[in-house]
């Protein structure tokens, strides 16, 4: 006797609900099958293929996400519950002891899905088997395809024919068969893997590149997949063949193992090898292994170790290797280095820090092409905030200069910095007030010893005019105190700091702006605007008998023409009255565009009140001319650039700075102009005149390139030439760079080692990466 089966075209079991949940309930009876209850008839729509070839199976628009399933998920979901299932058609053969689902079959158990056309259960054997365009969504996310299933243990064994299988990443994968063990390994015959996208023209047209294999097993658990007999196919045409190959899952955030390794040939290394191993320690901590052989030096091994904790992070870059200098036959030394930081939140309020930066030369790191930086701070902090009102901070400070020419013993370390900052929310006498004290401590080996306390209170008071202009009346106040020794011999450049000294210093300041706007219709608005500021307080002379620590880097430009105190730190202090003066134009357009520029200078009434370097722009009364222009009046074109001139011949230039930008579609031009005055707290201090231009082209949806370059027009000769060329797509990736920089060591006047850097870079996403690298 048949339950269920058709009359007049019609399913008995889909016509009559009550008779269709009491086949599906004997379906269910004594054989750990649920029936559906009459709500869960809702239909899901189906997963068909695109086409018949291997790998199209799983193929998708890229736009698309995976199917994740439709079983509901979460930590409520029982694994071990029975199976549910809908159908369009239910028969059920007492005699044999089978169930059949017919049209639209859907039975899913906890978040796993399985769809098909045809659906058979037999109580006998336990087995169920699937036919007909089957579809089992994991609860991972992967979906399998196949021509036919058997499965068992609730969907869990089984085995599959025609089978293709949609991962995560876009990967694809296709197999004659396989057969799933535990619903977590899958073992495969006649595999082909690939995350590539077939031609949308010629879907039988091999993709880019492709893994096939005798065999494969996919390890749910361990989140691997591995090969047997396994040969790499770029545009169909073999490779690379190798008995074994292994590469973590697509759906792996991360999984220990070897990485592609690194080959190369370089001047100090001769030819080399780099093969780093991946080790995902546990969930929040991983370390990598770099061991390096090379020809010239002894082996080097790099580590980089990352940490998550609740509360913060630390990562760590270190190496340590033999190392012989630029003498291939000399000695070899041990030489290393270490990049290490971290950062930890205490509550809602604090946070603390570290950075740890040492490296046993400037030559090894840029021999082992590390991260190389011609100062290493160290340094170990705390910092609170308190919303926007207060601000904290305690650290100390270590510094390494790895240039030749610097003088450890002179190069200071900072035991402690404290600074802390208040700027209430409400208005002081109508105005916005911030107050700050610090302290801190500088000491070298020779040299001088220095500890400063400092406190400033700066408040200013904006005003709008009775004419619509603009008013600021501003107020800074500063306090220092100083206690400064030599360490085996007196400052040499100031030789009357030793001892204790104190200074004070006010700046009043009324900066009065009158902006004069005009609409200028279609073509938007029109801007001229007028600005100048007096600035007063007690002269302040050469301050020869205070420390300098903070103060050495200045540059008069635009940006500072209205700064109170125009040095950069707070041991120099600028005093005297002074008037600044500048007028600014501006015509913005109703695209969004710009035109906008501005002039200006400034004229101290006195001579003594202050003192910088000759050459500043602000050694004479009249100050320099700065300038600034940008023109942008439309999103592809962009220049900005600022000028400083001689006060007594405004055409002779002291400083020039501009850059221009031009997009022209998927091309990018960019040029650029540099003049600058001798420094004298450069070494060397000299003119520097530098032109650069170059440019970056997107071609396609897949390649990119670039070339730019320096020269100095001072030394003639570049200054740095590099250039870059790639392709991307969804499964792969190559690119190549030359880098060539042409920096003198200024103890031998000879280009710093390792200029020349020559990198090749092939990525077969979700597989692995290969570097080539020549210097």
């Amino acid at each position: 006797m048949r339950d269920g089966t058709r009359r007049g075209g019609m399913t008995l079991g889909a016509a009559v609900p009550g008779l269709r949940l009491l086949a599906m309930a004997a379906l269910a009876a004594g054989l750990g099958l649920a029936a559906a209850p009459a709500r869960a008839q809702v239909e899901a729509p189906m997963v068909t293929p695109r086409d018949s070839s291997p790998l199209t199976g799983a193929s998708r628009p890229r736009s698309q996400t995976p199917l994740t399933g439709f079983a509901a998920s979460g930590p409520g979901v029982d694994p071990n519950a029975p199976v549910t299932f809908t159908a369009d058609e239910v028969e059920y053969d007492r005699a044999r002891g089978l169930v059949i689902a017919r049209g639209r079959v859907e039975a899913w158990q906890g978040e796993r899905v399985l769809r098909a056309e045809e659906f058979t259960y037999d109580r006998n054997t336990g087995i169920a088997t699937a036919r007909g365009n089957v579809q089992l969504l994991e609860p991972d996310g992967q979906v399998l395809f196949a021509d036919e299933a058997e499965l068992k243990d609730r969907f869990r064994d089984g085995v599959l024919t025609g089978v293709r299988a949609l991962l995560a990443a876009n990967a694809r994968m296709a197999a004659n068969g396989a057969r799933r063990t535990g619903g977590t390994i899958n073992e495969l015959s006649r595999v082909v893997y690939s995350s590539c996208d077939l031609c949308p023209e010629d879907p039988t047209r091999p993709p880019l590149w492709q893994v096939e294999a005798r065999r494969a097993t996919q390890d749910k658990e361990r989140q691997r997949i591995t090969y047997r007999d396994a040969t790499i196919r770029l545009a169909g045409v073999p490779a690379f063949y190798t008995p074994y190959f292994s590469h973590p899952d697509p759906s792996a955030p991360r999984a220990s193992g070897f990485l592609f390794p690194t080959l190369g040939i370089t001047r100090f290394l001769g030819a080399f090898v780099e093969t780093p191993y991946f080790w995902a320690i546990d969930g929040t901590s991983d370390l990598t292994i770099s061991p390096m052989f090379s020809a010239r030096q002894y082996p080097n091994v790099g580590f980089e170790y990352r940490k998550l904790f609740n509360s913060g992070e630390i990562q760590a870059d270190a190496s340590i290797g033999g190392f012989n200098g630029t003498d291939v036959d000399g000695k070899q030394e041990l030489a290393g280095h270490i990049f290490a930081k971290g950062r930890f939140s205490i509550d809602e309020n604090w946070r603390v820090g570290f950075d740890l930066n040492r490296a046993s030369n400037e030559l090894y790191l840029r021999t082992f092409r590390y991260e190389y930086r011609r100062v290493l701070t160290s340094q170990i902090y705390a910092e609170g905030f308190w919303g926007t009102e207060r601000y904290a901070r305690i650290d100390s400070r270590v510094y390494q200069g790895l240039r030749s020419t610097d003088n450890i013993s002179q190069i200071p370390y900072v035991l402690p910095n404290l600074y802390t900052d208040y700027a209430p929310r409400s208005r002081v006498l109508g105005g916005n007030l911030t107050v700050d004290a610090g302290y801190f401590g500088i000491y070298r080996d020779i040299g001088t010893m220095t500890q400063r306390i400092a406190s400033r209170v700066t408040w200013n008071r904006p005003e709008i005019g009775p004419l619509g202009d603009l008013w600021t009346f501003k107020v800074q106040g500063d306090a220092l105190g100083y206690y400064a020794r030599g360490q085996q011999e007196p400052p040499v450049n100031l030789p009357d700091a030793n001892g204790t000294r104190s200074v004070g210093n006010i700046r009043a300041a009324v900066d009065w702006r009158m902006p004069f706007v005009r609409d200028a219709g279609d073509w938007g608005s029109q801007t001229i605007e007028p600005r100048v500021q007096f600035v007063t307080g007690p002269r302040m002379g050469p301050q020869r008998r205070i420390p300098n620590e903070d103060s050495i880097d200045f540059e008069f430009t635009d940006a500072n023409l209205f700064a109170l105190n125009r040095f950069t730190g707070r041991d120099r202090q600028e005093g005297g009255s002074r008037v600044d003066m500048a007028l600014r134009g501006a015509w913005d357009f109703r695209n969004g565009g710009q035109v906008e520029g501005l002039v200006g200078r400034s004229y101290r009434f006195d001579d003594n009140s202050f003192n910088p370097y000759p050459g500043s722009g602000l050694e004479h009364r009249a100050s320099d001319y700065v300038a600034r222009l940008r023109v942008a009046p439309v999103s592809w074109f962009e220049t900005i650039g600022r000028v400083r001139t001689d006060s007594e011949r405004p055409l002779e230039r002291r400083l020039v700075d501009t850059v221009g930008n031009l997009s022209l579609g998927p091309v990018t031009l960019s040029a650029g102009y540099l003049y600058s005055p001798p420094l004298p707290y450069l070494v060397p201090s000299r003119t520097r005149e530098e032109v650069g231009a170059g440019f970056t082209a997107r071609i396609g949806d897949y390649w990119r390139a670039g070339v730019s370059g320096k020269y100095d027009l001072g030394l003639d000769r570049p200054v740095l030439i590099q250039g870059a060329v790639g392709y991307e797509d969804e499964c792969f990736i190559i690119e190549g760079r030359f880098v060539k920089r042409f920096a003198q060591d200024l103890a031998t006047q000879q280009l710093y080692p390792a200029n020349t850097v020559v990198l090749i870079h092939i990525g077969f996403k979700t597989l692995g990466d290969y570097f080539f690298r020549a210097i």
